[in-house]
């Protein structure tokens, strides 16, 4: 009888182990209550193959700002001179299974891949389609998703990137007092907008000269005002957290448009903001200046109009 007793105890033993692997790989084994994740929930990641002896490079619709990889089978990095462009191999030769890689580019869009390896990959120039290319938050697929980045506040990657474009194709000059032209070329400011926390500035340069104008930088800064007409002692140089359409080349006889998107801010009595505009090998260097008053007219931008857009 003890024998017998012993030999059900041993046989329930394994059942429970073999029942508790079971539950631990099917992702069944939790302690308290756990709502179940949907499948309406999920990201389905995009399958990416990987070898060890040729490189495999993931071009995506936007600067790279955040990558995570599964294991250390693979490894990945940015491409050189690339901000939108990672770099992906196998690091060890013929891994087994998968392991994964995830993605957040500076627009706000989460990327998720299964890797596994393959000795001859069937892809190894991968583009990844830029879903909002069409103006609408809405139409993206389910394998994308709005991350909301530190240097942006409260304010959506995709909403801005939303709002420049909007500005961009409305086109419309809503400030005409501010600009600077000599030498063949007009640098002037169109409009400034501030919608959630970030203003929006919307500049031109017209270049009506037969010899292209290449842009060596383009600078932002608040500095005295007795010293914005010559050389700026104490200044706050203002960086740009986003562009739409940031273009190094106006071709003659040309005109190229800029939206800009800073964090908000205001100017003292006794300060303005300088915007420089420098030609690269040239001297045909054009500046403006915004006075606080400019800025607080900045025109509020409607949620509804961007979204029709």
């Amino acid at each position: 009888m003890k024998k017998f007793i012993s030999v059900f105890a041993l046989m329930m033993g394994i059942v429970s182990v073999a029942m508790a692997q079971t539950s631990d790989n099917t992702g069944d084994l939790f302690e308290g209550y756990t709502k179940k994740i949907t499948y309406d929930r999920m990201i389905p990641p995009h399958g990416l193959e990987v070898t060890f002896d040729k490189t495999c490079h993931v071009i995506f619709p936007a600067a790279i700002a955040y990558v995570d990889l599964g294991s250390a089978n693979i490894i990945a990095g940015k491409a050189d001179g690339a901000e939108n462009v990672i770099r992906v191999k196998a690091a060890k030769r013929g891994f087994k299974g998968e392991t994964n890689m995830s993605v957040i580019t500076e627009d706000g869009a989460y990327y998720s891949f299964n890797v596994k390896y393959a000795r001859e990959p069937r892809i190894l120039n991968v583009e990844m389609t830029d879903f909002i290319h069409d103006g609408e938050a809405v139409n993206r697929p389910n394998n994308s998703m709005n991350i909301y980045l530190k240097e942006l506040g409260s304010e959506s990657p995709v909403l801005v990137r939303l709002v420049m474009k909007s500005i961009w194709k409305e086109n419309k000059r809503r400030v005409k007092h501010i600009g600077s032209k000599s030498f063949g070329i007009q640098f002037h400011l169109k409009g400034i907008y501030t919608h959630n926390g970030l203003l929006y500035f919307h500049t031109e340069i017209k270049n009506t000269s037969n010899v292209p104008f290449d842009v060596d930088y383009i600078t932002w800064k608040i500095v005295d005002k007795k010293v914005a007409k010559r050389t700026a002692i104490q200044e706050q140089v203002i960086q740009p957290l986003r562009t739409q359409n940031f273009v190094l080349n106006v071709a003659g006889n040309s005109n190229e448009r800029t939206v800009w998107t800073m964090d908000k801010f205001t100017l003292p009595d006794d300060k303005c903001l300088v915007v420089e505009l420098a030609e690269k090998n040239g001297g045909r260097h054009q500046s403006f200046t915004i006075e606080n008053t400019d800025l607080v007219r900045a025109r509020v931008i409607s949620e509804l109009k961007v979204s029709n857009q």
